[in-house]
């Protein structure tokens, strides 16, 4: 398995903290982690794909990404003091395999081989971006372009058949459910999906694509 945040990472420096990483196995609705729980450990996925959300105030839930094989997710914990805390709640969307990396395995890694900081910072690099794409998405871009951008996101992460409902989309596009289904009908129209129950069937990817602008915000 090659994971695109070690690109440019040096090899040896990828061996080495995939040697001290431990395998761990999902099933599907399994949590990971809970908003709150001591922040203990990265988690580098290899296969299967995660949801990532939080509990509103009011106690509904509410979505915030979907990772997939090749990305992480936990990766502040490698940077956190003791006694911090998850700020986000991640379960199994389907069976799934990460590679856990503890907190206190990586610092002794790092003590050992100080060139491995450069892989962290590859790693917090990486967050910084995400979380920079989606305060732009979030200031700068209207609710249906939101629709169709994360769409089209998610159609390269599952391949073509994405197995959210609209209310999950809704959420990761930070809008209502009823702007989701209009931009999903509109999208069906034109051929460029196909919708099912609880499914989303992308039927012109490169259509899709330049629609949601993608290729620069």
């Amino acid at each position: 398995m090659e994971w695109e945040l070690f690109t440019g990472v040096p090899e040896e420096d990828v061996r080495r903290l995939l040697a001290i990483a431990r395998r761990r196995t999902f099933d599907r609705g399994e949590v990971v982690f809970h908003r709150g729980d001591p922040a203990d450990c990265l988690h580098l996925i290899v296969s299967g794909r995660f949801a990532v959300g939080i509990t509103t105030p009011l106690g509904a839930t509410a979505l915030l990404g979907v990772r997939g094989p090749g990305d992480a997710f936990g990766e502040l914990a490698l940077i956190a003091r003791e006694g911090v805390q998850r700020s986000a709640t991640v379960a199994a969307l389907e069976p799934a395999e990460t590679r856990s990396v503890l907190v206190g395995d990586f610092e002794r890694l790092r003590r050992e081989h100080p060139s491995i900081d450069g892989l962290l910072a590859r790693l917090l690099g990486e967050r910084v971006r995400r979380l920079s794409d989606q305060l732009t998405e979030a200031y700068y871009l209207p609710a249906d372009k939101r629709v169709v951008h994360r769409v089209a996101e998610l159609g390269e992460l599952y391949g073509g058949e994405i197995p959210l409902a609209q209310e999950q989309l809704a959420e990761l596009a930070g809008t209502s459910r009823a702007t989701t289904n209009r931009v999903l009908r509109d999208l069906e129209r034109r051929g460029v999906v196909e919708l099912h129950r609880g499914a989303v069937v992308i039927r012109e990817p490169e259509q899709l694509t330049r629609q949601s602008g993608r290729q620069g915000i």
